[in-house]
């Protein structure tokens, strides 16, 4: 597929090309049953800094005038919405099972960082699941980075959830 690039007031498509992608990970369980993960993703059809900083200029500009123009709008639905829309992250994640003896609870907290803006995604977690087919989420994220950045450019700073999820 074509890729499609903001650049200098114009999108343009990109003709394909040949991009390797690739994630690396490590998964550590200690005694205590604390599991760490973590992974390093190079997404080789990701945009570069300045590309997404262009989107994001772009979309500033056309957010003071009022509306998106049709220009940054289609550039949102064919690529710059995506998730991980850039090339180098870092994910860390931990979690507890079961700390102080607590049935059925598993806190946890993730970290992903987009390593070319330096911006970051924290989400803490508590996790319940002692209700037969239930479960009890609970998340709490925040994201953080400068203007122009990925996560600094997220439409919601910080954010709380609680899922209810049920298994029949």
């Amino acid at each position: 597929f074509e890729q499609p690039v903001l650049s200098g007031g114009s999108l343009q498509l990109q003709p394909p090309r040949d991009a390797t992608s690739y994630l690396l990970g490590l998964r550590y369980l200690t005694e205590r049953e604390t599991t760490w993960i973590a992974e390093y993703y190079y997404n080789g059809t990701g945009y570069t800094e300045a590309q997404a900083q262009d989107f994001y200029a772009a979309a500033h500009a056309g957010a003071s005038l009022g509306a998106l123009p049709p220009l940054v709008r289609a550039a949102a639905q064919a690529g710059y919405a995506r998730p991980n829309l850039m090339r180098r992250y870092l994910y860390v994640r931990a979690s507890q099972k079961e700390p102080f003896d607590i049935l059925y609870f598993t806190p946890s907290a993730t970290a992903i960082v987009n390593l070319d803006d330096r911006s970051t995604s924290l989400i803490g977690e508590l996790l319940y699941t002692g209700f037969g087919d239930f479960e009890l989420r609970l998340r709490a994220a925040l994201n953080r980075g400068e203007r122009l950045s990925e996560y600094g450019e997220k439409p919601v700073d910080e954010r709380i959830e609680l899922r209810v999820r049920w298994y029949f």
